[in-house]
Formats: structure tokens, C-alpha cells, sequence
């Protein structure tokens, strides 16, 4: 790469890490002086970002947003990062295949042969894709668009809802191939998830409001939780159990389980559900002989769940 591109593509990083750049210490940064660093800020400009000055005593410069798309530019690390991110896209059930099918074919023909040598051997395979439902682009774009502005989100939620949702938004969540609206809901006081394919958006929104802090400490560990049926993020219901199979042929199977291998043959596993026959009958799939550890509650829930086969006639 020529030098003068590589300094102004080094100029254009720097500009997008921080808010405001002082032009001495972007001189100091990009070893050269200030009369260059004026001259690359104006090939910037010929280029389309729109690169405002500010003066001071630290005056310098600053990237702000457009009003039309000027050329990227991304370091070697950015573009592989993209390029995976688009094969990823497929699999995000937010309706943008297509797109992300383009814009990964744009961009693969713009790559240097030494970057689409390393993109080509970075394929993604998305397993078992359209699992689950897809999703509006224009639903997923108003609810995201509520969320940012902190409107009050009105909407028909299911094919035979009586009356219209109202709900505080607060986070657009991906879940397992799902996306959900995270949302306290006003007429239940209380916080909800929605599945967004099941949504439809009345107009306009409602009112602005102040948002309102989760009980929990960030939305990743709220939601988790709500799955789970806890308010931590961890499972409700854990217990201890030695399986008769050996540790490699149970690590696979049990994802969000902590296996120990004992022997050649056993191994010890610890997982957890929402409740203890829920947790018995996950145990089941092993097909294995199984010794619970603790605690009682996993121990009467095997023999629950074993009575309860043996009246299936």
C-alpha cells in the first residue's frame, strides 16, 4: 500500500476511536507534521467524510456524521471481522439474507488477494438455519427505533390479541436464533420478554419516559435468567450426578453442564434446570446408569419421574 494511503487510513482510524483529536497530538501519533496532517484531513474531505475543525488551544479535528455514504476504509483485522460477521448474518432470522449476501460479495471484490485468502478460509457454516422464525426488517426497525428514543411501544402481540400491548422498551435482545423485546410492561407493572416475530407495531408510539434500571447487573444476565426461571442468571434447580459413560461421550450433550471425567467409564456431571424433574428427565438422555450426589430434592425427582413412567401403559 502506497505510504500516503496507509497514513490516511491510519488518520481515519484514529478519528473514529475518539470524539476529538487535538491536530498536534494526531501529528505525534501519525509521526508527521501538522501541515501534513491538515493536508490528509482535506484529502478526507475530497473523499466525503465530513471532518469538522475546531479551535482552541488544543484545536483539532473531528468526525462527524454525513449526509451521504463516502468510501470505506478498514484496516486488515476490521475487514475479516466483516466479512464473518455477514456469513453470521444469515443465521440472525432479522430478514437481511439477502443484503448480507450482497454486501459480502461487495466487499470480497474490493479485498486485497491477501485478505480474501484469509476470508475464503474463514467460511462460516450456519448450522440448522431458519430454525426459527423470521423477523420483519420493519419491525425489528421499529422496535429498535423505540428503544432508542425511550417512546412508549404500542402493539398487537400474538394473531388473536384482544388489545394493544403498552410497554416501556428497553432492550432489543438476540436469544438462540430469536429476537425479543425486552420491555416493562405498564399494564402488568412488571418486566416482560416479547417475541418480536409475534409483534405488530401500532403508530405512533406514546410518550417519552425515563428508563428504569433491571433487576440484575446487565441485560445478558436478566434475560438469561429469565429463561431460566431465576432472577441471577444461573439455574434455578443444580445438582450432582455420576454417569456410567465415559466423559467424552457426555461433554457434547450436556452444553451448560460441567463434566469430570472419574475413570475410563464414568464420569461426574453437574447441571443445572428450571426445576428437579425437569433437571431428572434431562438425565435420561444419556441412556446410562446414573448415581445422584446431591442434592435430595434430584434424587426424589428421579423417583417421581420413574413412577410416573411406570403407569404409561
Amino acid at each position: 500500500m502506497p505510504k500516503t494511503s496507509a497514513r490516511l487510513l491510519s488518520l481515519l482510524s484514529l478519528l473514529q476511536a475518539r470524539r476529538d483529536w487535538p491536530g498536534g497530538l494526531l501529528a505525534d501519533r501519525l509521526e508527521v507534521s501538522a501541515r501534513t496532517v491538515r493536508r490528509d484531513v482535506d484529502r478526507l474531505r475530497e473523499l466525503g467524510y465530513p471532518i469538522r475543525t475546531f479551535k482552541g488551544p488544543d484545536g483539532g479535528y473531528r468526525l462527524e456524521a454525513g449526509s451521504q455514504m463516502p468510501p470505506l476504509l478498514f484496516d486488515d483485522d476490521q475487514a475479516v471481522a466483516i466479512t464473518v460477521a455477514l456469513q453470521l448474518a444469515a443465521t440472525s432470522g432479522a430478514g437481511i439474507e439477502e443484503g448480507a449476501a450482497r454486501a459480502l460479495h461487495t466487499v470480497r471484490q474490493v479485498l486485497p488477494a491477501r485478505l480474501r485468502h484469509r476470508v475464503d478460509s474463514l467460511r462460516v457454516t450456519a448450522v440448522a438455519p431458519g430454525t426459527a422464525p423470521s423477523v420483519d426488517p420493519a419491525v425489528l426497525t421499529a422496535v429498535g427505533q423505540a428503544v432508542h428514543a425511550r417512546e412508549v411501544f404500542r402493539f398487537d402481540y400474538g394473531p388473536e390479541a384482544a388489545f394493544p400491548r403498552r410497554v416501556e422498551p428497553h432492550h432489543l435482545v438476540s436469544w438462540k436464533g430469536r429476537w425479543y423485546l425486552l420491555a416493562w410492561d405498564l399494564e402488568r407493572d412488571d418486566w416482560r420478554t416479547f417475541r418480536v416475530d409475534r409483534l405488530s407495531p401500532r403508530t405512533p408510539n406514546g410518550p417519552r419516559f425515563a428508563p428504569r434500571s433491571l433487576p440484575a447487573a446487565d441485560v445478558a444476565t436478566f434475560v438469561t435468567g429469565r429463561f431460566r426461571g431465576s432472577t441471577s442468571g444461573d439455574w434455578p434447580c443444580v445438582g450432582e450426578v455420576i454417569v456410567d459413560r465415559p466423559a467424552e461421550s457426555i461433554v457434547t450433550w450436556a452444553p451448560d453442564g460441567i463434566v469430570e471425567e472419574i475413570d475410563d467409564s464414568r464420569c461426574r456431571l453437574v447441571q443445572g434446570s428450571w426445576s428437579w424433574v425437569a433437571l431428572a428427565a434431562s438425565l435420561g438422555r444419556f441412556d446410562a446408569d446414573i448415581e445422584v450426589v446431591g442434592p435430595p430434592e434430584l434424587a426424589e425427582a428421579c423417583a417421581t419421574l420413574a413412577a410416573r413412567y411406570g403407569r404409561v401403559s
